[in-house]
């Protein structure tokens, strides 16, 4: 009896130390190196979700990336919303600081992108609440870069940073 009882301790503190170091790396990998998300919606179509409502495509979101603000045109990123700071979007970069965009529906014809800032569209013009909607969005509201579909298994692929041709800025800023 003693003797199983020794068995049960030694495997409730291996249990323990490998919990309480595994959760702490876990979450901080989470947190600051990658994650996956489910994509909802049909502002990123045909990109994703290229079936509508009746799949959902779940992308690999790279904290790392977007560390130091790092995008590029044509990049898919996560961000907060900004009207709605509970929500997380994902949209591609169509302009940089600097840059001067044609909008689609915006109150002004030709945007200047601030400093610090990015311009930001869905896909699927018309069915998406962007940069044509809310301006222009602070790289401080970043969340990732969406680098791969991991699901559905058919989808599986690297998301190339692609900048439509008729959504070039009109003039860009010298990099």
């Amino acid at each position: 009896m003693a003797q199983s009882q020794g068995w049960v301790k030694r495997y409730i503190k291996a249990f323990c130390k490998g919990f309480f170091v595994a959760v702490p790396v876990a979450v901080t990998f989470l947190d600051r190196v990658a994650c996956v998300a489910r994509v909802e919606g049909a502002s990123m179509q045909p990109s994703l979700n290229p079936g509508g409502s009746q799949s959902s495509d779940v992308v690999l979101l790279n904290h790392w990336k977007v560390r130091n603000f790092e995008v590029h045109r044509g990049d898919i990123v996560s961000l907060v919303s900004p009207k709605n700071p509970e929500q997380k979007i994902i949209k591609r970069v169509i302009a940089l600081e600097g840059d001067i965009v044609r909008t689609i529906g915006h109150k002004k014809r030709y945007v200047k992108v601030p400093r610090g800032h990015i311009w930001v569209e869905g896909d699927h013009h018309g069915h998406s609440f962007d940069s044509n909607s809310f301006g222009p969005v602070s790289l401080g509201l970043l969340h990732a870069h969406a680098t791969h579909i991991l699901w559905p298994p058919e989808r599986w692929q690297k998301l190339e940073s692609v900048l439509p041709p008729e959504r070039l800025p009109v003039q860009r800023e010298e990099e």
